[in-house]
């Protein structure tokens, strides 16, 4: 049953990071499920989304943490961060996207919340690099965070394509970030 559960919600990250509209069957059909499989699991799009959420919270937090446990370097730390964008994949776009869109309440639940704490890791860390002069100062720590974003989105809508092989995603990425910001 779990996982079922956990298959109706990644196909729903996937189905609603490119169109946050998408209708159910849509989420269904990625699945392989019958709607009304979808609906023994959930009962609405709102329920859905929610359990979406606490997903990328879990597992995108999860992923950042990690990747700054893995070295005190800042600079290694930004290049472990990207890569942990990447592996979170459509999950950290989605996310992404939710809590930039027009119409999202910044509220101070636990996912925005989370959300908040994963985007103020990576500011911290650029922010380090520019006061080291490793990375420049001519772009804001918000510009280059928008970049980071950027990039990861880019690996993730590459590798969804199949335009670039798996083991140089990461690579192509961090060589064209870290160029970009004078990293």
């Amino acid at each position: 049953m779990e996982d079922t559960k956990q298959k109706i919600i990644d196909a729903a990250i996937a189905v609603f990071n490119d169109d946050q509209s998408a209708p159910l069957e849509k989420v269904a059909d990625r699945a392989s499920i019958t709607r009304r499989t979808l609906h023994r699991y959930f009962k609405d799009r709102g329920e859905l989304v929610a359990a979406c959420r606490k997903d990328i919270c879990k597992r995108c937090g999860d992923a950042i943490a990690t990747a700054l446990q893995r070295t005190e370097s800042p600079l290694a730390q930004l290049e472990q961060l990207l890569y942990a964008g990447i592996d979170c994949g459509v999950k950290y776009a989605f996310f992404h996207k939710l809590h930039n869109s027009r119409d999202h309440a910044h509220r101070t639940d636990d996912d925005c919340m989370k959300y908040d704490a994963m985007r103020e890791h990576v500011l911290q860390v650029i922010t380090q690099l520019q006061d080291k002069a490793i990375v420049t100062k001519h772009l804001t720590a918000e510009w280059i965070y928008a970049l980071f974003t950027g990039v990861v989105n880019t690996a993730v809508k590459a590798d969804m394509a199949g335009i670039v092989a798996k083991q140089s995603q990461k690579q192509f990425a961090w060589l064209s970030f870290s160029r970009a910001v004078g990293a």
